[in-house]
């Protein structure tokens, strides 16, 4: 397994401690308002982070999320056209760059979400909670709302028109599940919420360049055996989220690595015992002590302990990530 961190495209504190910490790769989102840049979609602008990542130590292994604004191809609008061009773009800036993995979603109009960021968890932490009793339920504008059925109408539009040109890169792309995996959020259908769903998705392409993101919390609030699952899906599975939750879909609460119902290390050998070799990094943490006002699920000191407890894992199993 590569060990990486999803990492903010300017280099702050968490590019050194994640280099202090053994990481070695990076996972970096490239929409200009992280790079301050143009889109991926241009070479340059993506060399330079790339670049930039370099000249620290690190390697730019993949990206994750929304490179830039997806609205027009998730909800089918006038201009997709252009955006997937873009897309094709981007993939083949990719290929030319080696950077051999894409992690995206298709949540339309609302990503991942929860609805309170300062829950208290072990010892004074703070972490996030998603309740949909608590969520807003007011609907969207009615231009940003979707049914499931249009939905997947784009999503398999969007498959047809960049799958061929990422297999041209060489660029893997790891579709990431809902995030809550509900059917819907405030009038916009979720149609990646259950394994069915999931393999429905996958079976819509045999191209190698259609993989998924094996997001263990994600896949344990769909009350699927987790084991079970990554077994089903290994051959796709070409990149992981380590972390973990407690709760259901509609009412969850995240944990520490070390602190929720999943047997982590038993999923660390699963996976390796499945052949995956790709990219893994920890995922939302919970924030210690004097990080309260960092970003929700990413602050530094959260994700150095769970970063840690990952690779005491691998170590105490002899699993290579080196």
């Amino acid at each position: 397994m590569i060990l990486a961190d999803f990492l903010p495209a300017r280099r702050d504190r968490s590019w050194d401690y994640a280099l202090q910490a053994g990481i070695t790769h990076a996972i970096v989102r490239c929409h200009p308002r992280d790079t301050g840049l143009t889109p991926p979609y241009d070479l340059e602008s993506l060399r330079t982070v790339q670049q930039n990542f370099a000249t620290a130590g690190l390697t730019v292994c993949g990206l994750e999320g929304d490179e830039f604004d997806m609205q027009r191809i998730k909800l089918g609008l006038p201009g997709r056209d252009e955006d997937l061009e873009n897309y094709r773009r981007m993939l083949a800036n990719m290929g030319t760059l080696g950077i051999r993995l894409l992690c995206y979603n298709f949540m339309a109009t609302l990503g991942w979400c929860r609805s309170a960021a300062h829950v208290p968890a072990r010892g004074g932490a703070l972490t996030n909670r998603f309740r949909l009793t608590e969520y807003d339920s007011t609907p969207v504008p009615v231009a940003q709302q979707i049914t499931a059925e249009a939905l997947w109408t784009n999503y398999e539009y969007f498959l047809r028109a960049v799958l061929p040109a990422a297999e041209e890169a060489g660029v893997r792309l790891g579709l990431h599940p809902d995030d809550p995996p509900l059917p819907a959020l405030r009038g916009v259908a979720r149609i990646f919420g259950t394994p069915d769903a999931i393999a429905r998705a996958l079976t819509l392409s045999d191209s190698p360049a259609h993989g998924l993101t094996f997001c263990q919390a994600n896949f344990r609030l769909m009350a699927a055996d987790l084991a079970a699952t990554a077994r089903r899906f290994a051959p796709r599975i070409v990149f992981v989220h380590f972390r973990d939750v407690e709760g259901t879909a509609a009412d969850f609460t995240e944990t520490f690595h070390d602190d929720g119902p999943t047997d982590m290390p038993a999923m660390l050998r699963l996976y390796h015992e499945l052949g995956f070799r790709g990219p893994i990094r920890v995922d939302h943490v919970p924030s210690l002590s004097g990080e309260e006002d960092l970003p929700h699920g990413y602050a530094h000191l959260g994700r150095l302990f769970a970063t840690g407890y990952m690779k005491g894992i691998l170590d105490s199993a002899h699993l290579s990530y080196r």
